[in-house]
């Protein structure tokens, strides 16, 4: 049911993407590039990318360009309880970072990159809506570098999460967790650390005592601090045009694209590439023996 690419298996240093990222979390035309040059940021630090979806009725580790393009919007969003039915259905599986962890649960690798963790959602008192990404995150041996957790979610809510299911979040270079546009504002990390090295140090440990995942949160290189008001204003929108659920997530980034003249994707996009270079350094540090 799995399929990983030799170029993998025989890796001593691999850092899993998402696909849904490409899929969903850019405008047409775009994820795929960022997709490319996440992994090419990956290989140039010395780790060999493995970037994962669902195609033909097999779970894939490790695509080439030509099936990174057939992950679109039309591509079914793949959480780690959608993985069976996407691969019964022969569907075209873009991977959620709960559904990649899944897969690196079965396949061995322990770094994932990714922009943003999903988390507890806003409004969670009047309708729960919580991320299957921390409860895989909990149950796999692996770090996620990211930075923080998504924007439009609960912070101070996920992060309670996160301490109950004792997932540690090491702070690369900051005492607070980064508010994905934003490098400062969060609650506290549970760690600081100051290099990959320092990352990989503590998760050995933290495995050694029989410990699932960590989330590595790395703040990004330039600041947006004014954007929480544009998605406050974007969720209001979502709610009152009926999208829910899945569709949400989606929805808030567009409007965030388009109202900030295109602050938010440059910044995303520079985030990710960024993410998936420190990603491979603690893959490095990892490296398999």
């Amino acid at each position: 049911m799995i399929d990983v690419v030799a170029e993998v298996r025989g890796a001593q240093a691999v850092v899993a993407l998402e696909t849904t990222l490409i899929a969903h979390g850019f405008p047409r035309g775009e994820g795929i590039a960022v997709g490319l040059e996440s992994e090419a940021r990956v290989r140039e630090a010395g780790a060999v990318p493995a970037t994962i979806g669902v195609l033909d009725g097999r779970v894939r580790v490790g695509l080439t360009e030509a099936e990174l393009a057939r992950f679109d919007a039309s591509a079914r969003k793949v959480g780690p309880r959608d993985l069976a039915a996407a691969v019964a259905q022969d569907a075209v599986g873009a991977t959620t970072i709960g559904g990649t962890l899944a897969v690196c649960r079965a396949a061995g690798i322990s770094v994932v990159a990714t922009g943003g963790l999903g988390g507890v959602h806003r409004g969670w008192t009047e309708h729960l809506d919580v991320s299957s990404d921390l409860g895989e995150l909990a149950r796999t041996r692996c770090v996620v570098v990211s930075s923080g957790v998504k924007s439009l979610l609960d912070v101070p809510a996920t992060m309670e999460v996160l301490e109950t299911l004792a997932v540690p979040v090491l702070g690369y270079g900051t005492d607070e967790l980064p508010l994905f546009y934003a490098a400062r504002g969060g609650p506290p990390v549970s760690a600081r650390v100051e290099t990959a090295a320092d990352a990989a140090e503590v998760a050995r440990a933290h495995w050694e005592l029989g410990g699932g995942g960590l989330l590595l949160a790395r703040p990004p290189d330039e600041s947006l601090d004014d954007v929480e008001p544009l998605i406050e204003h974007a969720l209001r929108d979502a709610r009152e045009r009926g999208v829910s659920g899945k569709d949400v997530t989606p929805f808030v980034l567009s409007w965030l694209h388009e109202r900030s003249g295109g602050r938010t994707l440059a910044a995303n996009r520079a985030l990710v590439v960024a993410n998936a270079g420190l990603a491979a350094q603690v893959a490095l540090a990892l490296r398999r023996d």
